[in-house]
């Protein structure tokens, strides 16, 4: 009979003696910064590494560029994990304890605040360190690793799902920087839809019989409103609908991004394509259903009223999590074996350094406190379910919840540093204590509050 705690002992001794050469990796991964599907420099580090350490990969898994999926091992249980390395839109920044985007970089570019860098390296080390740990204790099994890009619009993983990479896996641990260290229980999370729209006029010329208008002049002949009306159109009317797609329980939401304005060349010329994507995400397949047939209604209603045609292309589809609680209770004794995170001096004068720049007074420990401490996953379960009504049993979304309709799955969350609140509500500084960035940068004085009011 094996011993696990020897097993682990080895594995956790890994990760200590590559902790320095792993979090290099992670800051090779944070300066790529790569937004959804664009993550080729990443992926190709993920790729070389996995190689030298001996894994089998396959590049561009399931048809898509910057994805992978490596295996190594033997006969016994398949194991699997997955790396997410896509950043966010929007949060390019410096390694420094203020507002500062990366130079020679627009403030609007990509940067890693989820974090997905240290995600996916995380989950890098486990797989590297349990690789280690069952060769030294010759424990047979298979692990495999997948490369997700796109997470932050569920994108991947429903195409590794629907292409069968997750056939055959007996377990699967991910896992998710978290403001507390703990592992999910029965409320898991919910479904994620997103669609591009697009109209089209392709005739517009055909919107009235030419024979009615005598004036051989093209710039006085009439033509459809055409697809800038027609994404005006959808846009508004599904503001208006809104309110009747679902009654307001359960946390459902739906955002929209104008993608193409339809855009034209000459001033007398119809539109003749724009694009608007709309992504919702709910607590159950049937309410993401519902939302779909009021924005495929109106989409058909913007293109009669403009005389375009409107068709659809599905970005992704996610189903909702399924709790398994014996694989919960396993991942959370392990992890009171390993214990809570802990922070070094030059982490927390990090901190303490970014609430300086806030104008705040700097704490001894500028961190909350359950970043530092485990919370049993029933109490986890209680606080969530605090919030929600008795028959809501999924929460937001995530695409992890595709490996539970192929495996038992589990979801390990893990600390990462949320700065503590102020004491008291933190009263308004004016003049030099207060400073604010502008889109350089760089420190300026902020405006004295309050302003004078709009005329």
């Amino acid at each position: 009979m094996q011993d696990h705690d020897a097993i682990r002992a080895y594995a956790l001794d890994w990760i200590a003696a590559n902790q320095e050469r792993l979090s290099a990796f992670n800051a090779t991964i944070w300066s790529h910064a790569e937004p959804a599907w664009r993550e080729y420099r990443s992926a190709r580090d993920y790729v070389e590494l996995l190689r030298a350490e001996g894994f089998t990969v396959e590049e561009a898994s399931g048809g898509m560029p910057t994805a992978f999926a490596a295996s190594w091992g033997q006969g016994g249980p398949v194991l699997a994990s997955f790396s997410e390395y896509d950043a966010v839109p929007g949060n390019s920044q410096q390694v420094v304890p203020y507002q500062a985007p990366r130079e020679g970089l627009h403030p609007y570019a990509a940067g890693h605040t989820d974090p997905h860098s240290v995600l996916g390296t995380a989950a890098l080390a486990a797989i590297l360190a349990a690789k280690a740990a069952m060769q030294a204790h010759g424990v047979p099994g298979r692990l495999k690793l997948f490369g997700e890009p796109a997470e932050k619009v569920c994108g991947s993983k429903p195409i590794h799902a629907a292409k069968g990479y997750y056939d055959g896996l007996d377990a699967a641990v991910v896992w998710h920087p978290w403001p507390s260290n703990t592992v999910t229980g029965e409320t898991q999370f919910g479904a994620y839809w997103s669609a591009v729209i697009t109209f089209e006029a392709d005739a517009p010329e055909l919107w009235i019989d030419p024979s009615l208008m005598p004036i051989e002049g093209p710039h006085a002949a009439a033509r459809c409103p055409g697809a800038l009306d027609a994404l005006c159109l959808m846009y508004t009317t599904t503001k208006y609908t809104k309110e009747a797609m679902f009654p307001h329980a359960g946390s459902w939401t739906l955002n929209e991004f104008v993608l193409g304005d339809g855009g034209a060349t000459s001033d007398n010329l119809t539109p003749r394509f724009s694009q608007i994507q709309y992504s919702w995400r709910s607590s159950s397949l049937g309410i993401q259903e519902q939302i779909w047939r009021v924005l495929a209604n109106n989409a058909r209603q913007a293109a009669a009223s403009t005389g375009c045609r409107a068709h659809v292309r599905w970005v992704t589809k996610t189903r909702v999590g399924l709790p398994n609680t014996v694989m919960t209770d396993l991942t959370w004794k392990n992890l009171q074996a390993v214990g809570a995170p802990s922070y070094g001096e030059e982490a927390l004068e990090f901190g303490r350094a970014i609430q300086r720049n806030l104008g705040l007074e700097p704490m001894q420990d500028p961190f909350i406190a359950e970043v530092t401490r485990l919370t049993p996953p029933e109490a986890n379960e209680a606080k969530l379910r605090a919030a929600l009504p008795a028959w809501q049993k999924h929460l937001s979304a995530d695409d992890y919840v595709e490996f539970c309709w192929h495996a038992p799955t589990v979801r390990l969350l893990a600390g990462r540093p949320r700065l503590r609140p102020p004491p008291q509500a933190m009263p308004i500084r004016t003049g030099p204590t207060t400073r604010s960035a502008d889109c350089q940068g760089r420190w300026t004085p902020a405006c004295s509050w309050p302003r004078r009011p709009w005329r």
